[in-house]
């Protein structure tokens, strides 16, 4: 089993920041791939970003494209994701993911951490 505990969400004005993290924990030498995910009320979940666990191939949503980072801390075991020039369309709950080896889906998920964007 693997956990996530995501952090970091809040509130922010349109053009601000906010760097979201996600700790893993227990049976992480069996992650392959750790991805973020967001949802908006009324929307489908979506992806944002992902990277190999052991860093590297890191994929972003276009929308996100030069205003998001993902990036992992070793030491920390955390995915943290920055985002910088926020924008209200940007608000929504931002979930992580991680993908053990040899599967083809994201296997578990965190709790989802709120990101509100104020225009």
């Amino acid at each position: 089993q693997v956990q996530l505990v995501e952090s970091g969400g809040g509130l922010v004005q349109a053009g601000g920041s906010l760097r979201v993290s996600c700790a893993a924990s227990g049976r992480t030498y069996s992650i392959n791939a750790m991805g973020w995910f967001r949802q908006a009320p009324g929307k489908e979940r979506e992806f944002v970003a992902a990277m190999r666990w052991s860093g590297g191939n890191i994929h972003y949503v276009d929308s996100v494209k030069g205003r998001f980072t993902i990036s992992r801390d070793k030491a920390e075991n955390t995915v943290d994701l920055q985002m910088n020039s926020l924008k209200p369309e940007d608000t929504a709950v931002y979930y992580c993911a991680a993908q053990i080896v040899r599967s083809s889906r994201y296997d578990y998920w965190g709790q989802g951490t709120q990101v509100t964007v104020s225009s």
